[in-house]
């Protein structure tokens, strides 16, 4: 997981469903947050295949 602070106390981090490899952006600030879906210029989620679990 890839994790930033923002000014004013906020957070932003990449999160990766291990299952599935897809990629989300969590924010949070002032008692307030978000998580929305990583995609790409075509809408797609963006996969991150370093932590999707292979299937056998």
């Amino acid at each position: 997981m890839l994790s930033e602070s923002a000014k004013g106390g906020g957070i932003a981090r990449v999160m990766v469903d291990t299952e599935t490899g897809i990629q989300y952006l969590f924010v949070y600030a002032l008692e307030a947050g978000g998580l929305t879906i990583l995609a790409d210029e075509d809408g797609k989620p963006l996969i991150n295949e370093e932590y999707r679990r292979k299937k056998d």
